[in-house]
């Protein structure tokens, strides 16, 4: 089996990561549309576009399933998606609603992290009506982390100020937890455990996400077959630079260190 990833860059590999882990056997196809990030900050059909383009070339390849590894794109394009092709599409969400289920031991607030973008689409506002009956999630918009992650900036002075600057305006006693809804944001979860206090939960969609693919394999009759090779693409192009590779798999072993 083959599932093709997509991303506009670097931070659907962190899903990637954990499908890799959860489903050894299959092959991936990744594909980062890092001509083009950051989505997050850009116009909705701009991006609706975008995606199309990327998930058609991914397609073309043959894949038995795709994940949307990136909140934003789902948000703008996954019903477009599901439309457009016959095999699944899996898309993404932020991990809101364990995180309001989480609230019932805390007694305090939800602080939901991500993009402009996503903030302000549909997807997600409906999402917090339906499972938000107590009105306890809060949003902080954190663009700058995703041009941070794709310059490979994760945990030096200028990343640390912006991201404590903006934190600045979140009074942590108020909240049990934090919800990364943005993919790239995952490689920072250590940066944030330094900076809010050690008693919030950080979370994000991942797991979930990939417990979905497992899922709808079962229901596809996919089995998990192959060797677990990554065949990277950067916006169409085929990833053959071997410095490039080495950048990869250190994000994974970043990532197996969290």
């Amino acid at each position: 089996m083959i599932t093709g990833f997509f991303d506009s860059g670097i931070g659907g590999i962190t899903v990637l990561h954990e499908a890799i882990r959860l489903l050894p056997r299959c092959d991936y196809i990744y594909y980062a549309d890092s001509d083009n990030a950051p989505y997050g900050t850009r116009d909705r059909a701009d991006v609706n576009k975008l995606v199309i383009n990327a998930v058609d070339f991914i397609a073309a390849r043959g894949v038995d399933a795709v994940v949307i590894a990136c909140n934003t794109a789902t948000s703008v394009a996954i019903d477009t998606l599901r439309n457009r092709y016959s095999i699944p599409v899996i898309g993404m969400e932020p991990a809101v609603k364990p995180a309001v289920e989480r609230h019932g031991k805390h007694h305090k607030r939800v602080l939901v992290a991500a993009t402009p973008l996503t903030l302000k689409e549909e997807k997600l506002k409906n999402l917090i009506a339906r499972v938000d009956n107590e009105h306890i999630v809060d949003l902080i918009s954190l663009p700058e982390l995703v041009k941070f992650a794709e310059d490979y900036r994760f945990d030096d002075a200028g990343v640390r100020s912006y991201l404590e600057n903006e934190l600045s305006a979140v009074d942590p006693t108020l909240y049990s937890t934090v919800v990364l809804g943005c993919t790239h944001f995952i490689y920072f979860k250590n940066l944030f455990r330094q900076i809010l206090p050690r008693s919030m939960d950080i979370i994000d969609g991942n797991f979930g996400t990939v417990r979905n693919l497992q899922n709808i394999m079962r229901q596809n009759n996919l089995q998990e077959s192959g060797s677990g090779s990554v065949t990277y693409y950067i916006s169409g192009r085929l990833v053959e630079n071997s410095e490039l590779l080495d950048r990869y798999d250190l994000l994974h072993r970043m990532l197996d260190l969290q």
